[in-house]
């Protein structure tokens, strides 16, 4: 299984070895030297792979921002099958949920992404830093252009006195301990300003009175715990990878927030207000096609006149019904005859308005045995 897994993760580890050695040469070409040169390396690979993840972050947020704008009808649909656990009605709650999803083009999956993605890169930095030691003595094989030279070099680097490869648990230096600690109580400490910072100002008060809210809760401040128990098994550069990552995701969150704060969040009002006092017009975050989807879910589609996506429903029978052609000529003509004309003047007027004569006064009644105006002459 550990063979199939580093075969799996051949092409990171490769590629991040290649991307580790670059930014360690441009260091060195800086006057940058000695273990700083490879620990900011590993910063530099940190924010390369973080540029590489941009796009899916941009995604994750719009991901995001939907399934925030779809849930009054999410909680319409939760709402009609409560409390039926019959799997005819766990089908249909499944399959209305799908249809939603489908009609506002909102995908739950997206917003776990960037996260799923980092993963395998961690993993592989991982994979080339533990395999350091045997690179460098010849028992493992070199990883791209990692030989056992450039192994020998980054395994007899050091921060502070702490080897790279060197890990908490694998090693009785204090050096080696001291700088474990002290960079998983930073990482615990970015990561829970982080998230902390989201549950506070980037969700709207009601959010927090769900139960999956209050769980979240709990969870962040487990996650220090998490982290103690983690780290004392990784790496010191693995650690540095986590902790610049943590670095660049807090970072991240607070752009996110005050210029893309989630719809009814503290942070979305704080923008409105900065956006008014500048004298700009405010402008909520907004995603084509589901801003009436989520007006609609307060208020209900089918009353508003529109469907889930925002446009109009066509179930009204007045619009469908045509009544019968009348031009405002004839409607003029038998209203009432002018004056000076008599009734047969009126009926006259009539007559020749339908024998397509088109005159509301017409003219005077023709003489007796006179042909009438259109009819074809003897």
């Amino acid at each position: 299984m550990g063979d199939f897994f580093n075969t799996l993760l051949s092409p990171l580890t490769v590629g991040e070895s290649w991307v580790m050695l670059g930014w360690h040469k441009l260091w060195t070409m800086l006057g940058i030297g000695g273990g700083w040169a490879w620990a900011l390396s590993i910063v530099g690979l940190t924010v390369v792979v973080r540029i590489v993840l941009i796009p899916l972050f941009v995604k994750q947020i719009h991901a995001s921002r939907r399934m925030q704008l779809i849930q009054p009808e999410m909680q319409k649909i939760q709402a009609k099958y409560k409390g039926k656990t019959d799997p005819e009605s766990r089908q249909a709650m499944t399959q209305e949920t799908m249809d939603l999803y489908k009609k506002t083009g909102t995908n739950p999956l997206s917003s776990c992404l960037p996260i799923l993605l980092q993963s395998p890169f961690f993993f592989a930095l991982f994979t080339v830093l533990n395999n350091l030691k045997g690179i460098a003595e010849g028992r493992h094989a070199p990883i791209g252009p990692i030989t056992p030279e450039i192994a020998q070099q980054i395994e007899s680097s050091n921060i502070f006195g702490a080897p790279f490869s060197s890990s908490f648990m694998g090693s009785t230096d204090l050096a080696t301990r001291i700088v474990t600690v002290v960079l998983i109580v930073l990482m615990s400490a970015t990561t829970f300003t982080t998230q902390r910072q989201l549950m506070r100002k980037n969700l709207p008060a009601s959010a927090m009175d769900n139960p999956y809210m209050k769980q979240q809760n709990i969870i962040l401040y487990l996650m220090p715990l998490f982290f103690a128990l983690s780290g004392i098994n990784f790496p010191i550069g693995v650690l540095l990878y986590w902790l610049t990552t943590n670095l660049w995701s807090m970072g991240q969150q607070f752009y996110v927030i005050r210029r893309m704060p989630a719809p009814g969040s503290e942070a979305e009002r704080a923008l409105h207000e900065r956006q008014a006092r500048k004298g700009k017009a405010v402008t909520p975050f907004s995603i084509p096609g589901l801003d009436r989807a989520g007006k609609d879910g307060d208020s209900g589609a089918s009353d508003a006149g529109v469907d889930g996506t925002g446009s109009p429903v066509q179930d009204a029978p007045v619009t469908r019904q045509r009544q019968q052609p009348k031009s405002a000529k004839r409607a003029k003509k038998t209203a009432q005859p002018k004056p000076g004309q008599g009734g047969a003047g009126g009926v006259g007027g009539a007559g020749g308005a339908s024998g397509g004569s088109g005159s509301g006064s017409g003219p005077a009644d023709p003489k007796p045995g006179s042909p009438k105006p259109g009819s074809p002459k003897a």
